[in-house]
Parts: structure tokens; C-alpha cells; sequence
């Protein structure tokens, strides 16, 4: 049954590259540890997984549709280190090196690439374990896709949803698109705090039977507010939501591991 490996390429490079800049290395010192740490933390992601498939999914210079609709959109966040952008395309080498190969888009972000690849593969009765620390990823956990956080050695899964959350993996978009997600700007509806919005989702089901309820009932304070700011919950849940429909243009074959050597080469 396949198997495939989603790397979060640049939540994962980061991170290494942040723990080595930490350690009094030259920048060029810190970049070349970092592509030495990489290639030994991708040969240990593919010993523990066992992949049939592999692929690492790049971050590009992208504008995305979301920061159309919403300029707001990730402003305030921490900008890539120079050298390390300068470096990016080395590193993406060293996947090559590994057998893995690099996914990298001009027009889409990563996290709808990585969504499309693992949802598509779950609809074909196969599995998917997504390497990364974003729990953004957490709304596509089901009985096919498993979501791995390496550097807190811990699964991402539906009890650490529950745990966290307190709602159900289907949930997470609508606690989110109450909430608001601080780390992406992306505001919520203001007054409902993550305690509210579980209780919502717990009484409620789902964003659309709440607004429905605002309609309907007396309106609890809760409601009230998310009655007066309907438009930015629906803002919010658009663009929280992956997308699942990116066309990729290459199939599976394509992403084997071990990788198959070309017959005409």
C-alpha cells in the first residue's frame, strides 16, 4: 500500500538553521551545518517512515490569493534570514542527494500543496504522514493522514486535538475561524476566545449551524457577537481552510522512494 512522505521543507530548515545560528557559527558556517543537519534528519525521517513515496515541499516567492483577499495576511512575521534564503536552492540539493524529491510553486503556498498531496493520496485509500510543527495541518488528520511534529517528537493526532482544542479534527477550521490565528494575522471574531468557540462547536456542530442559530433563537452573548461579525468569522474560515484541488502536474511515479532509475538514462 503506498506510503507518502510530506515534508514541510522550510518549517523544517528553519528550525535547524535556527538552532545553528544560535551556536557563535559564521552565517556561512551556520548554512553549512544546517545542510549537514538536514540530510542526517531526512535519512532519519525515512528510516522511521518507510516511505513508498517521498516528496519536500518548498515555500516559494509566492503571492498568495489569500493575501489578495486579505492584505493583512501573515504581516508582523519574522523574514527569512538572507543567507539562509541565499542558500535555499543547496539545500533543496540536498533532498536530491537524500532520493527526495522538492516540490517547489511560483503561485501556490506550501500548505495547500502539502494539503492537495496528502488529501489526494487519502482518496485513493493510501497514507500520507506530513512532517511539520504547523498545526494548521491538523483539519486533514484522519485514519489516512498522520501529522508528525519531529522536533517535539510527538504526533499531531486527533487526541492532541482534542486535548488542545477540545473538538474534533473537522472542527479545527470553524474553532479557528472563531478565534482568529495570531501567528498568520488572521483575526476572529472579537469577544470569543478558544473556550468559547469549544463550547460553540460543542453545542453547535459547525459555523453554519450557529449562524443559523443567530437567526432562530434568542441569541446568547456568544451569538450576539458572532451575528455582528459574520463576515469576519466567514473571512477567517476561507482562509484558514487548505485547499485540496492544486493541480500538481506529475503523478506518483514520479515521487517513488527509493527513487527508480530512468530507463533512458
Amino acid at each position: 500500500m503506498p506510503h507518502l512522505l510530506i515534508i514541510d521543507a522550510l518549517n523544517l530548515i528553519r528550525r535547524l538553521h535556527a538552532v545553528q545560528s544560535q551556536q557563535g557559527l559564521t552565517p556561512a558556517q551556520a548554512l553549512l551545518a544546517t545542510r549537514a543537519n538536514l540530510i542526517n534528519t531526512c535519512k532519519k525521517l525515512l528510516a522511521a517512515s518507510e516511505p513508498t513515496h517521498a516528496i519536500a515541499v518548498f515555500d516559494g516567492e509566492v503571492h498568495s490569493w489569500r493575501k489578495t483577499l486579505y492584505p493583512p495576511y501573515k504581516e508582523g512575521r519574522t523574514p527569512m534570514p538572507d543567507e539562509l534564503r541565499e542558500g535555499l536552492a543547496d539545500l533543496q540539493d540536498a533532498f536530491w542527494e537524500c532520493g527526495v524529491d522538492a516540490l517547489l510553486s511560483q503561485t501556490d503556498e506550501a500548505d495547500d500543496l502539502i494539503a492537495t498531496l496528502a488529501s489526494g493520496i487519502a482518496q485513493h485509500g493510501a497514507s500520507a504522514t506530513i512532517i511539520s510543527t504547523d498545526k494548521g495541518f491538523c483539519q486533514l488528520i484522519c485514519p489516512q493522514i498522520r501529522v508528525r511534529d519531529y522536533f517535539n517528537k510527538r504526533w499531531l493526532d486527533a487526541a492532541f486535538v482534542q486535548q488542545q482544542y477540545g473538538v474534533t479534527p473537522t472542527q479545527l477550521v470553524d474553532f479557528w475561524a472563531l478565534t482568529g490565528i495570531s501567528g498568520s494575522n488572521i483575526k476572529g471574531v472579537p469577544g470569543i476566545g478558544p473556550k468559547t468557540a469549544t463550547q460553540l462547536l460543542q453545542q453547535y456542530g459547525d459555523l453554519a449551524a450557529m449562524l443559523e442559530a443567530c437567526e432562530r433563537e434568542e441569541a446568547t452573548r456568544p451569538l450576539l457577537k458572532l451575528h455582528q461579525h459574520r463576515e469576519e468569522a466567514l473571512l477567517a474560515q476561507r482562509l484558514v481552510r487548505l485547499q485540496h484541488d492544486i493541480p500538481l502536474g506529475f503523478n506518483l511515479r514520479e515521487i517513488r522512494y527509493p527513487p527508480v532509475p530512468d530507463a533512458g538514462a
